[in-house]
Order: structure tokens, then C-alpha cells, then sequence
């Protein structure tokens, strides 16, 4: 790709060397991975089974949900998990109920299925995502749920249940699809606003034939037949009403293809941006002009295509910084026969498509990768990375021979160096068993200090995937109350200095593909059994510093006033 001027002109400034990723200090690369997933799904008593209505005309909603996500909606210190379902269509009448489901964590490894209490089930939404935040401050995280057509938006009461505030609050996205969301504060007043984005403007009237005459040859469509719909962007009024900023805002520039959403300050200069990855269109990036409203800067800062000049089927996506350079740095999925893209921060506004040399590229080509994050699953002190994989079309085999429907999950280890290692084969065989993936949501559910996966298939059960051995290296986690800035502390820069090991996170929006992540900021910390400095730059331009803290634990950090109590207990 011809980088346009600005842009080009830095990146030559720099050496071959200078281009290289940078180490992270005092982190040595690891041999093996004593880490392994299991799928306690089943035993702990999730029972969910996606329906994606599958038929013979090939709606395309049928294959492009759906997602997942943790919320402690009783403020327990246990996080609960919430699963999106589909709905009857036209051509598909459900043998029983559908809804989607709010299963409550027991404490001791098991879930209990609570949606009717809490009233969160969605019934008659053709559910894609979800995204949790809590946008009034009043202590609760709210739950909106995404949709075709409409989005739901429940508020969390304080008492197990919740209130369906859609109208009142104005965020129905009313004729639009949307696919993924993020909770965050663009204009860093205390108020969490909303972005969603929309994918296609498909309807069953316009379903068009796809594929190959002749039987069980019929496919389903490509985005590419349809037009593409703006994002959306809600105001938070800051009195349980939101008002639509799109178009003032710059966000309505242009019409895409909208699937996966981050919310990060890639520049560091205090101020959240949007990043989507957009299915066959190139990639948006919208950087925050600090006056409400964004620029779009994707071809200009280098994210917006592959190096090579192509716009991608892109779907999952996440920022870290994953160098140690303080720089946050962009995964990106997509279709088989293309390439997951890592986008590397190169600083003064610029990534580069540093695909090749992370070594990522060849173990992604034959995959479909949906959801996506970035995790440190071994706590070495290195964000891997994660992908949740699965094919769209369910005939796929009859077109690509060797490409599959389901698909195996994939777990790139962070070696230090800017290279990453597949490291999949070593993580067990429920990590391997190929499965139909869609959202992928990461958490430490058990607060044992180890990451665990969460992933809904389509067509097919959940997949609670917990992490044995993770926690054998040191780890932090850091829960942020915000005062002066909003309440989840979206937009907080956390800086971690431990001996030789120096990292950095930010507190993001979204993340993955149509789900909602653990709220809590994790830090592996390898052999370092203390923290020696914590730097939290709130949103509000304040500062929170604390030292010689004992790692192994998760902290609550409130703005103001440092460490508070909060309760975090283990899963027994």
C-alpha cells in the first residue's frame, strides 16, 4: 500500500531497526506452556444452544451471530455471563422458546439460568450483540443488547431485575443492524455514550440467490451485494435520555460494513477513538478531535487495508500494546483465504501491516476468524493473542476443498520480540474441537487469576473454556471506580512498572466481535511477586499513583481515594 504523505514520510524517518517491534524488558521467551482449557459448560450448568434459523433461502442473518459477554449485574465480585440468541423468522418456527439468557455465576463453578427473574430475555429480537456499561453512574452495569432491526436497552435496578428503557432512553437503532457496541466517553464529561456498529441494509424482501444452481449449492450472500449502513453514535444527556450525534459528529461519513468495534486512544493523547473493522470495505478509524466531534483517518494512519492495498472481510477486533512501547496495536480477522492483520503502532499517528513479520499470517489463512482478543493466558507478562474461528457458509466444503465449517480456536503466544507462536495444540483438545464460533468474551470468572474464554457458536451450545495453570506465573487486577470521569473508568491509561517489566493498558470499549468483556484491567506479572509502581491517568485528567503493591490479587481503585474495599472472592 502507497502510503499517503504525512504518514509516509515518519515511517522512513525510522531505521530497519527502529521498525522492529521493541522487547519488553526483563521477559524471557517461554519454552512451553504449562497452561490448558476445559469446557465446563456443560457441568456447570449452562445449558444454552444457539438458534441461528437456519433455511434453505439463506437469510443472511443466519450466520452472523452471535455474541457473548460477562456482567456482574449483582455486584457480587462474581462475573455473570449473558448469551445472545436468534429468533423465529419467516421461514423458521422455533420447537420451544427462544430467548437469550442471563445466567447467574453460583460461586462454586456452577451457573444458574435467571433471565426470567432479571427480565433480560429478548424474546422476539434476532440477537447479534451486546455491550455493558453503566451509563447513569449509579454503581450497576446496564445491559444493551443488539439486534436486526432494533437494540434493547435494559437498566439494571439495584435488585436482580432489570428495566427495558429503549424508548425512553432513545437508543432503539431502529432499522438498522446493528452488530457490535461499545460503552465509552468521547467527550469526557462523566457520561458513558454509545457507538454502535451497523452492518447491512439486507431484508427478507430482498434475499437475494446466491451461489451455484443446483442442490445444496445455494449459498449465502456476500456483503458486498447490499449497501453498507452508517454507525451510530449516542450523546449521553446525562438524565437517562441519549440524543444522536452521528452525523454532527463525522461518523456519518460514510456508509460501511460495520462488525467488530474497539474504543481506544491510539495516540495517546487522552482522548478515546473509534476503530471498526468493516466486512470487504476498508477499515474506519475515527480519531477524536476533542470537540465532539471525529475524523476519519484509517488510509492515513495505515489501518484502513492490508499492506498489499486490500480492503478485508474484517470482523473481530482489539488493541494492546503488545511491544511494551507503550503503543496500543491492532488485531484484525477475517475470511479464510485472507490473512488475520496485526497492525503495529509505530507512534506519531502511523501503524504499519506488520502481519508477516508477527509470523500470524500463515496459521490464520485457512481460518475464519470472528471473535478476537488480546490476553495474556499464561500471566508472562505478554498480551497473546486469541481467535475464535468459523467458517459462513455451511456448504463452504463444496466450494474451497480443505476449508472447513467448523473450525478449531487459535491461541498465538507473545514471545517478546514482536513474533508470535501458535501455541494451540498445547492448550488441550477442548480448546481444538472445531466448532462454528462466533463472540468470544474474556474474563476470569472463578477470581483465580487466570483468563478464561467465553464463546458462543452458532447453531450450536456455548463454550465455557476455564484456564488451569494460568495462574502459576504472578498476575494484578485492577477494578476502576470513577468519580470525576464515568464510573466503569473507560478511557483510564494504567502504566505497571514491576523490576524490569514495564506495561501498559487501556481501559477500552467493546472489544472482539458483538460481545462485552471483563470489566477489570489483568496485568500478568511472570516471576514478580509485587508491583513496584501503579499509574492510573483517569479520564478527568487526574492521577491515582500507588506503590509497593503484592501482586496475586484483584484491587479495587477508586478516583480520588486509592485502594477500596470491594468484594472479589474466589469460586470455591
Amino acid at each position: 500500500m502507497a502510503l499517503p504523505g504525512i504518514t509516509r514520510r515518519r515511517l522512513l524517518k525510522r531505521s530497519a531497526g527502529a521498525l522492529a517491534a521493541i522487547p519488553i524488558a526483563g521477559v524471557p521467551i517461554p519454552k512451553g506452556s504449562p497452561v490448558r482449557f476445559l469446557d465446563i459448560a456443560e457441568r456447570a450448568g449452562i445449558t444454552f444452544h444457539h438458534e441461528n434459523a437456519a433455511s434453505s433461502e439463506k437469510y443472511l442473518i443466519e450466520t452472523m451471530g452471535s455474541g457473548c459477554g460477562w456482567i456482574d449485574y449483582d455486584q457480587n465480585g462474581f462475573l455473570d455471563l449473558y448469551l445472545v440468541n436468534g429468533a423465529a423468522t419467516r421461514l423458521y418456527t422455533p420447537k420451544h422458546r427462544l430467548r437469550s439468557a442471563l445466567y447467574r455465576n453460583n460461586g462454586d463453578g456452577t451457573f444458574t439460568d435467571v433471565t426470567d427473574d432479571a427480565g433480560v430475555g429478548a424474546e422476539g429480537l434476532f440477537g447479534m450483540g451486546l455491550a455493558v456499561g453503566d451509563y447513569d453512574n449509579d454503581g450497576f452495569p446496564d445491559l444493551l443488547v443488539l439486534g436486526y432491526g432494533r437494540c434493547i436497552l435494559y437498566h439494571n435496578n439495584g435488585d436482580g431485575t432489570f428495566t427495558d428503557v429503549t424508548a425512553q432512553a432513545g437508543v432503539a437503532n431502529g432499522g438498522l443492524w446493528a452488530s457490535s457496541a461499545a460503552w465509552f466517553d468521547y467527550d469526557n464529561d462523566g457520561h458513558l455514550d454509545l457507538v454502535i456498529a451497523n452492518y447491512i441494509d439486507w431484508s427478507p424482501d430482498r434475499n437475494f440467490y446466491c451461489g451455484s444452481q443446483g442442490p445444496g449449492l445455494r449459498s449465502y450472500c456476500h456483503p458486498d451485494d447490499y449497501h453498507g449502513q452508517r454507525p451510530t453514535l449516542y450523546h449521553n444527556n446525562g438524565n437517562g435520555t441519549f440524543s444522536d450525534v452521528t452525523k454532527s459528529s463525522g461518523l456519518a461519513i460514510k456508509p460501511a460494513n460495520g462488525l467488530g468495534i474497539v474504543t481506544f486512544d491510539y495516540d495517546d493523547d487522552g482522548w478515546q477513538d473509534i476503530f471498526i473493522a468493516n466486512d470487504s470495505m476498508p477499515n474506519s478509524l475515527f480519531h477524536n478531535n476533542r470537540d465532539g466531534t471525529f475524523s476519519e483517518v484509517g488510509y492515513e494512519t495505515g489501518v484502513a487495508v492490508s499492506s498489499d492495498g486490500s480492503a478485508e472481510a474484517g470482523m473481530g477486533v482489539d488493541a494492546a500494546d503488545t511491544t511494551g512501547d507503550g503503543r496500543m496495536d491492532i488485531i484484525v480477522t477475517h475470511l479464510d483465504l485472507q490473512l488475520a492483520r496485526f497492525y503495529q503502532n509505530m507512534g506519531e499517528g502511523a501503524f504499519e501491516d506488520a502481519t508477516y513479520r508477527s509470523k500470524i499470517s500463515y496459521d490464520t489463512f485457512h481460518m475464519s476468524g470472528f471473535g478476537a482478543r488480546f490476553m495474556d493466558f499464561d500471566n508472562d507478562g505478554r498480551p497473546d493473542i486469541f481467535i475464535a474461528n468459523g467458517h459462513v457458509l455451511d456448504n463452504i466444503e463444496r466450494y474451497h476443498p480443505g476449508t472447513r465449517y467448523a473450525e478449531p480456536k487459535l491461541m498465538f503466544r507473545n514471545l517478546g520480540n514482536g513474533t508470535f507462536k501458535n501455541v494451540s495444540k498445547e492448550l488441550g483438545s477442548d480448546f481444538l474441537l472445531p466448532r462454528v464460533s462466533r463472540g468470544a468474551a474474556i474474563a476470569d470468572f472463578d477470581n483465580d487469576g487466570d483468563l478464561d474464554i467465553l464463546v458462543n457458536n452458532n447453531g450450536g451450545p456455548a463454550q465455557l473454556l476455564r484456564n488451569d495453570g494460568g495462574n502459576a506465573n504472578h498476575w494484578l487486577q485492577i477494578f476502576l471506580v470513577g468519580t470525576q470521569s464515568n464510573r466503569d473508568g473507560i478511557g483510564a491509561r494504567v502504566r505497571v512498572s514491576a523490576g524490569d517489566l514495564k506495561l501498559y493498558e487501556q481501559k477500552k470499549g467493546g472489544m472482539s466481535y458483538q460481545s462485552a468483556q471483563d470489566p477489570r484491567l489483568h496485568f500478568g506479572l511472570g516471576s514478580h511477586n509485587k508491583v513496584d509502581r501503579l499509574e492510573i491517568q483517569w479520564p478527568s485528567g487526574s492521577t491515582t499513583s500507588l506503590t509497593d503493591i503484592a501482586s496475586d490479587r484483584i484491587l479495587a481503585i477508586k478516583e480520588g481515594t486509592g485502594m477500596v474495599n470491594y468484594p472479589f472472592p474466589k469460586v470455591r
